[in-house]
Parts: structure tokens; C-alpha cells; sequence
């Protein structure tokens, strides 16, 4: 509903965009992570020219009329299969897929004009956090070649728990106390804990019921250097149970 309403997550995505490229320049590419592309193997997305994937449903009509479609990175997704195949993490490639919402969405406010190459690494919610450690790890030399590499999810997600009614209010309780473990943890570097939170972490099966919206957040990590720092730099709440909070590693 992003797309629809105006939130403290929408203007701070509005900012972000800017203040990167302030601080580093213009991205020369961006590599995502989102939590809407599942595969049993990793894949990586090698369309010349994305197109908007409206995976999502039951929202008004005009979210289905709005459009992204940035350039895809060929050559980025190669050499991302390659890292991936040094690392012993065999890939395939998709050249016809386009970008879906858990991309275009937040990309739609960080980088309007759409004139940014993007490519995708698909997510694989049966191997876990450590699976996802390790892809991100994979790629962590990208970022030296200027390119921005993002994990698209949600910090906690359990749609059942939400009251739309709420809004933009604070988090219920449980959804606040796991957020602030998962922070606690990454500052002090409890890989890990992190790493095994559905043993660690307060209320983790409500937080995330299934996890595949927690991994984008171990491939940043590990494309940040696992040991880097991780600095909160977002936090905002979605019907109290998603937290919205972002992530700047390393």
C-alpha cells in the first residue's frame, strides 16, 4: 500500500536514494535480494530489459497501472554466477524474468527515474539463514566495483497479526522485542545466534511464520562483510506486527 499512502517508510526510501548516492555517487549497478523471488536452487536474473511484476493481490487498481522498468545487467548477473561458482554455489540464469514487487517497489522511491541496472539472486527459504550468509558473502567484492547490493524483505512479517487500522503506530510488543534482539545481536556481532534465531530471538515464529522475508536481511550481511558494522538506519511499523526496519552494513 505503499504505492497507494503516503509513510515514514515511503519518505525515508525517498531520501535514501539521494543520500547514498551523495555519500558514494551514483550506483553503477544494484544486485537484489528479494523475498519475492523463491527457487529451489540459486538463479540469477540476466534480462537486458525488466519488465513490472505484479505479484501481489487483492489491492486497488491503480497499483496495477503504475510501472518500473529499469535496465537488467547481463554482464552483472554473470559475473555474479561466477563469484557464486568460486564460492562452490552453483547457479542458473533467467533471462526472460522481470522485476518483482519486493524489487520495484522500494526501488521506485530510491531510484524514480528507473535508470539504474538491476539484477536479482533468488531466494531459497528451505536452506536457511546460513545459505543466504554465504550467497551474500559470495558477492561481497561487487561493492568495490560500485555497485549497490540490496536484501529486500521485512524485518518481522506475519500478515495474520496485522490491523491495518493501526497504521504507521507503534509495533505491538512481540513485534518490538524481536526487533530489538535482531538489532542487539548484529551490533555486538552474534552471528551465531543470528544465524539460528528461531532458537535465539524472542517470539521468532511469530515474527516471521515462514522466514523467506528474514533472509534478504543475511544476504546483506554477508555481501557487507559478516564482521562489518550494521547501523539501524531506519525504523518504522505497518499495522504494528511488520517492522520496516533498514539496515546500512559495513
Amino acid at each position: 500500500m505503499m504505492l497507494m499512502q503516503d509513510s515514514a517508510l515511503r519518505q525515508f526510501l525517498r531520501a535514501l536514494g539521494p543520500e547514498l548516492t551523495g555519500k558514494y555517487g551514483a550506483p553503477k549497478a544494484i544486485l537484489m535480494a528479494s523475498a519475492h523471488w523463491l527457487t529451489p536452487g540459486p538463479v540469477v536474473g540476466a534480462a537486458a530489459q525488466l519488465e513490472t511484476i505484479y505479484d501481489f493481490y487483492g489491492f486497488p487498481a491503480p497499483t496495477y497501472e503504475i510501472t518500473y522498468t529499469p535496465p537488467g545487467d547481463p554482464d552483472l548477473a554473470a559475473e555474479a554466477a561466477g563469484l557464486l561458482a568460486e564460492a562452490g554455489i552453483e547457479a542458473d540464469h533467467d533471462n526472460a524474468r522481470g522485476l518483482d514487487h519486493g524489487g520495484w517497489v522500494p526501488l521506485k522511491y530510491m531510484y524514480p527515474g528507473a535508470d539504474i541496472p538491476v539484477a536479482q539472486v533468488s531466494i531459497q527459504p528451505h536452506f536457511g539463514p546460513a545459505h543466504h550468509l554465504a550467497l551474500g558473502a559470495a558477492l561481497e567484492s561487487l561493492r568495490a566495483q560500485n555497485i549497490l547490493v540490496i536484501g529486500s524483505g521485512n524485518l518481522t512479517h506475519n500478515l495474520g497479526d496485522m490491523d491495518r487500522r493501526r497504521g504507521d503506530g507503534a509495533p505491538a510488543a512481540w513485534a518490538e522485542e524481536f526487533a530489538s534482539w535482531v538489532a542487539d545481536a548484529l551490533h555486538k556481532k552474534r552471528l551465531s545466534e543470528l544465524v539460528d534465531y528461531s532458537a535465539h530471538a524472542p517470539h521468532a515464529m511469530r515474527a516471521h511464520p515462514t522466514d523467506e522475508h528474514f533472509l534478504p536481511l543475511y544476504f546483506a550481511l554477508g555481501a557487507g562483510g559478516a564482521a562489518g558494522e550494521a547501523e539501524r538506519i531506519h525504523q518504522s511499523t505497518t499495522g504494528g506486527a511488520v517492522c520496516n526496519d533498514c539496515y546500512l552494513f559495513n
